[in-house]
């Protein structure tokens, strides 16, 4: 009887091996979550608390992820009011996926010429009020909360100004600010709020400390100020929501934002925030294998999930195996095209004469650029390719094509271009019982933030997005009132036409790639949700990165530690340059819905601080 248990067990073995390949995903850290009547996760537990606040009083989804969003904003290590929000929503009752675009615009006085003449020859600042868009969280939370919300803007940011009016601050971001705080002293009025202990050993805030921010508090209770009038003066719930939202852009607040900012050297005027509006859009999609999957348009990175969800449809990827040599290669070519498309071709498509997105994620071009992947090699000198010519139409960069800048790419994988690789944000992912269901990528503001003037409102830096020479992106140059091209991409995913996959997660340039593995973690290999979202992943860093010097390290190549020695070396052997990490699978954010059982399955990973609670 034990010959024939330890047969069984033998065999079960090679059949897990034959599906997964090298190694089993490991048991989960964190359980998975469960509910039936909501689920709230977030990067931050405090701001998942505030999801659940909001839930516990008979809000949507809509109205607990505002809260959520709100929280994170004012806890400033990942984001701040200034930043920018990026979302998809499932709406119930459309039966369709809606995506938001709350990111922010160049100033009008923000110009190439400008920025070469202050002696910035590739790209803008990192940091500072010259790196800053005009504000779009604040906007964009207001319009998600009063088109698709339930509750009032006074309801909702309650949580938010609790925590103004003092949280103790976790370690993680007083951290941050201690080591920042030579950049935070720059800025007369971040120093006055985050570093509370000035002459001191230590001036940023110890971890636990109560955290005040009085600025912030008085600027969130102008706006609840604002829609309260507006309610009296017989306005509706959406009437009163949008009167708040004229004092941010246009009112009092406004002028403080604008003075501060012009104060320290900024651009910003009070006619870039007037002019500025969230816009609702349709997504871009691709079906894959029977479920459809979206992403927010290439003014995101988003569409290189579905360039390379096109091109990998036509491998047979169980029978590759889990994270097996062939399975981590194919991918990594797979996203090389995909990536080196985004970095020549994505940006604002308000910009674009005939943006090439249509045909950059159609099934027909996704076959043609396989025909450029080597089985056995990596090729570091991977390019874009011609979306125009594919269609029979001269393209208009096609001088570019042929020049294409390689200066940036450089061997060696420091831990400065890892770190402004993975820069972190949050999301925030929720789904409740009617239906609404949530992914939001919300970013900028973040450690060292510049705070504008009296507002306590940080300002974003993703002017550091943009380039400043045709040569580097042609669609990405900075211009006045445009948008920069984005790392932040929530995911979501219908099945059936219902929900089946919400899916977001934070870290710059390596947001896609990992996704993407997330998700083929849960479609091809049967994964379960907590456990795909801890689930070893691998990194490329063969594409341009959107921060720091801009750089590209062709080859390299992050692999688990788990990853077996045999594999390691038989990629080396194709040309990767191999290093290791505990962990890989970055800090992911989930919800699985269970139409079997009527419940919903929630996960967040390990990687980091994100958190979920479920009912």
């Amino acid at each position: 009887m034990k010959r024939i248990a330890i047969l069984i067990t033998f065999l079960t073995s090679q059949v897990l091996t034959a599906q997964y390949g090298n190694y089993l995903p490991a048991p989960s850290q964190k359980p998975p979550l469960h509910g039936k009547e909501w689920m709230a996760i977030t990067g931050k537990p405090l701001a998942t608390t505030a999801g659940s606040m909001i839930f516990t009083k008979g809000g949507n989804a809509i109205d607990a992820s505002c809260a959520m969003l709100a929280a994170t904003c004012t806890m400033f290590d990942v984001l701040s009011w200034g930043g920018e929000l990026q979302g998809l929503i499932y709406h119930p009752t459309l039966k369709k996926v809606i995506a938001i675009n709350g990111l922010g615009v160049a100033p009008q006085k923000a110009t190439v010429d400008y920025y070469k003449k202050a002696g910035h020859e590739n790209f803008p600042p990192e940091y500072g009020p010259l790196a800053a868009v005009t504000p779009g969280i604040p906007g964009g939370l207001m319009v998600v909360l009063a088109e698709y919300g339930t509750m009032s803007l006074k309801e909702v940011l309650a949580p938010a100004i609790s925590m103004a009016n003092g949280y103790p601050i976790e370690a993680q971001t007083a951290n941050s600010i201690e080591r920042q705080k030579k950049l935070i002293k720059e800025w007369p009025y971040s120093k006055k709020i985050l570093l509370p202990h000035l002459g001191e050993e230590r001036e940023a805030p110890h971890a636990g400390e109560i955290f005040v921010q009085k600025e912030l508090k008085a600027t969130l209770e102008k706006l609840i100020e604002a829609e309260s009038k507006a309610l009296k003066q017989g306005k509706n719930r959406k009437q009163a929501i949008m009167a708040a939202y004229d004092r941010f852009y246009k009112g009092d607040i406004a002028d403080e934002l604008v003075r501060g900012t012009k104060e320290m050297g900024g651009l910003i005027e009070k006619s870039d925030l007037a002019n500025w509006k969230v816009k609702i859009e349709e997504p871009l999609s691709t079906n894959y294998r029977g479920i459809e999957v979206y992403k927010l348009q290439e003014w995101t990175q988003g569409p290189v999930l579905l360039q390379s969800l096109n091109m990998l449809e036509n491998y047979d990827l169980k029978k590759m195996g889990y994270n097996s040599t062939e399975y981590i290669h194919t991918l990594y070519q797979v996203m090389n095209l995909s990536f080196a498309d985004r970095d020549f071709y994505y940006g604002d498509p308000a910009f674009m004469k005939n943006s090439p997105i249509k045909t950059l994620i159609s099934k027909d071009y996704a076959k043609d650029r396989l025909k450029l992947i080597n089985p056995d090699k990596n090729d570091p000198a991977f390019r874009p390719g011609d979306p125009y010519s594919f269609i029979g139409k001269p393209n208009p960069f096609a001088k570019y094509l042929r020049e294409i800048d390689t200066s940036r790419s450089t061997g060696f994988l420091d831990d400065k271009f890892k770190e402004e690789f993975q820069m972190g944000t949050t999301t925030v992912v929720a789904a409740d019982k009617s239906g609404w269901v949530v992914s939001f990528t919300p970013s900028g503001g973040w450690i060292p933030a510049c705070i504008a003037g009296n507002t306590g409102v940080g300002l974003s830096q993703r002017m550091q997005s943009f380039v400043l020479n045709e040569k580097d992106g042609p669609n990405n140059v900075l211009a006045p009132g445009k948008q920069p091209r984005v790392t932040l991409t929530p995911s979501m995913a219908l099945k059936d036409g219902k929900p089946f996959l919400a899916f977001a997660k934070q870290a710059g340039d390596e947001q896609d790639q990992l996704l993407l593995q997330f998700f083929l973690n849960v479609v091809e290999f049967d994964i379960p949700i907590q456990k795909a979202t801890e689930a070893p992943s691998f990194k490329t860093y063969q594409m341009y990165s959107t921060f720091g010097k801009h750089e590209r390290k062709p080859g390299n190549m992050m692999l688990n530690t788990a990853t077996s020695e045999k594999i390691r070396k038989e990629l080396e052997a194709m040309g990767y340059k191999i290093q290791t990490e505990n962990r890989t699978s970055g800090p992911v954010n989930a919800i699985w819905f269970d139409w079997k059982h009527g419940t919903l399955w929630g996960g967040s990973s390990n990687h980091g601080e994100d958190y979920g609670i479920g009912w």
